[in-house]
């Protein structure tokens, strides 16, 4: 385990406590002597006295030791933990599913397969880079241009200051044009710096990198370029090449499988030709809250039939004149 990070003492420092026992010092006047309690004295050297020769030679008796318990009694049984780590090497599954399947929680089943060395998938050999080199130089050549921005002071990322003036606002700074010719044998590179675009043409910039290699007595046989307009329609470029005698090579593109290459048809063109099968006019229904809500409702209970109500006199509310001096009707009295 080596050392905790707030021991008192190093591994030279151990070492010299336990010389001090064996020199016939107490334990209690060694500790004194190294600035620890006699616990920790006693610790040592008896962890020295019980070691054997190779862990003296090494030290290894005197470095801390885990403080992992020895003995886990909720801890699952060896059958259980085997039935994890088949799950694990079977499915590649993560703790979750492997969780579903064995009927343990989740974290557990992570802790089994740390513990099993097999939580996370093993790292697969990154595949070595495909150097080339041509044999002689001029052999090839690579071509390629640049754009950068142009500016007059740092910007707020290196200053921290987002003010400008309207001055700096209104100024167009421009862009910065690099064209750059590189030999892959030798490595030996030509580069142009322009401040405009109308003077960062390719075919003179081309015209002016083979009178560079040729004062070298390079004589380029090849040019590789990547698939831009500027080298790919470009006929100024192409018949200087064709003076030259070099040959023009693109970089391939590269495209998903199954994908079509300009007006080229697909393989299985004949099982295509003909009209497309008529698209449904209705869409197909889909679970959601509003198909669910039937089968969530309660079931409606029976309510019985209303009893039909016959004909009857509505009762007349006396008139004011029919009442007495108490509110109630003459009709009433007769009555009563």
């Amino acid at each position: 385990m080596g050392l905790h990070r707030n021991a008192r003492l190093g591994l030279a420092g151990r070492r010299a406590l336990v010389a001090d026992v064996e020199s016939g010092c107490s334990c209690r006047e060694a500790a004194r002597r190294r600035g620890v309690s006699p616990t920790t004295a006693c610790k040592w050297w008896r962890r020295w006295s019980e070691a054997a020769v190779e862990q003296r030679g090494s030290l290894a008796c005197l470095e801390d030791r885990s403080s992992r318990p020895l003995r886990c009694p909720r801890l699952l049984p060896a059958v259980e933990q085997q039935q994890i780590c088949a799950a694990r090497r079977r499915s590649g599954w993560g703790p979750r599913l492997i969780a579903g399947e064995t009927g343990h929680a989740h974290a557990t089943v992570w802790r089994t397969l740390r513990r099993a060395g097999i939580s996370r998938p093993p790292r697969q050999p990154r595949e070595q880079p495909r150097r080339y080199e041509w044999p002689c130089p001029g052999d090839l050549l690579h071509i390629d241009s640049k754009r950068f921005m142009r500016f007059t002071r740092p910007g707020h990322a290196v200053t921290g200051d987002r003010h400008r003036t309207g001055a700096e606002k209104r100024a167009r700074v421009g862009y910065e044009w690099v064209n750059s010719l590189v030999d892959d044998h030798s490595r030996l590179a030509y580069s142009e710096l322009h401040l405009d675009e109308r003077a960062a043409t390719v075919t003179a910039f081309v015209e002016r990198g083979l009178a560079f290699y040729a004062a070298y007595g390079i004589e380029p046989k090849r040019l590789l370029s990547d698939n831009a307009f500027v080298y790919r329609r470009n006929r100024s470029l192409a018949e200087l090449l064709a003076d030259k005698r070099i040959r023009h090579l693109l970089i391939p593109i590269r495209r998903p499988a199954g994908q079509r290459q300009g007006r080229a048809l697909p393989a299985d063109a004949q099982t295509r030709v003909g009209a497309g099968r008529d698209l449904p006019l209705l869409r197909p229904p889909r679970p959601s809250t509003v198909t669910l809500a039937a089968l969530l409702q309660r079931a409606q209970t029976t309510q019985l039939a209303r009893r039909q109500i016959t004909a009857q006199p509505c009762p007349q509310r006396p008139e004011a004149g029919h009442l007495d001096a108490e509110g109630r009707s003459r009709d009433f009295l007769d009555a009563t």
